[in-house]
């Protein structure tokens, strides 16, 4: 295979624009999952309980937490792309923005409803901004990182996500049903996604989520 066979396709503008897209959907669909009450995903767990023990917004506690993660690429020799950074920044932002916008509610099918729809808008966004091929998020490259060497990259990921799940949880982040939804879904999900968004013609009409 040829060079320009394995070069990612699409010019850096229509990449750009679908991580920028990938990364504000992904923000969205956390404030659907927080909205819902029902159970978020390990990190955002981790990132509402610093919220409730700060008192600052969940969306600047995941930028901050972002920004930590990525510090802790520099003793690993991780190298992060436009799309760490960009991660980073738009996923905290959109998330705040968003929940601006959608108000609590004690309505139960509705809130199911945000939790369904914040899964799958999750998994879809997910696949967006990996599969625009511009760097991993912070999150993502620290369980690369620590998997160096051998190591499990199954294991180092649970390892990492249970330990945020139960500080978080401490700390008052919301563990529910909505977790465990979302730890048997998301996968399948994304493994659906990736290959549909993916710019990697070696991801092309393969069907293998990383």
């Amino acid at each position: 295979m040829s060079r320009s066979d394995t070069a990612p396709r699409g010019g850096l503008t229509a990449r750009s624009i679908q991580l920028i897209a990938g990364l504000v959907l992904f923000g969205v669909s956390l404030a659907l999952l927080v909205r819902s009450e029902l159970g978020l995903d390990p990190w955002d767990v981790f990132h509402q309980g610093l919220s409730v023990a700060t008192g600052l917004s969940i969306g600047l506690c995941t930028i901050a937490a972002g920004v930590v993660v990525l510090l802790l690429w520099v003793p690993l020799r991780q190298r992060p792309g436009i799309g760490t950074v960009a991660n980073v920044v738009l996923v905290g932002l959109s998330l705040d923005a968003v929940l601006l916008l959608i108000p609590s509610t004690g309505d139960l099918a509705l809130r199911w409803t945000y939790l369904v729809a914040g899964i799958v808008l999750n998994g879809i966004a997910t696949g967006a901004y990996i599969g625009a091929g511009l760097g991993p998020g912070p999150r993502d490259g620290l369980m690369v990182g620590l998997a160096r060497g051998g190591r499990s990259i199954r294991v180092v990921r649970t390892a990492i996500e249970a330990s945020v799940l139960v500080i978080g949880w401490l700390l008052g982040g919301t563990v529910g049903i909505g977790t465990v939804l979302y730890a048997l879904t998301i996968g399948p999900i994304v493994h659906r996604t990736l290959p549909a968004f993916s710019r990697d013609p070696r991801r092309i009409g393969r069907r293998d989520a990383p």
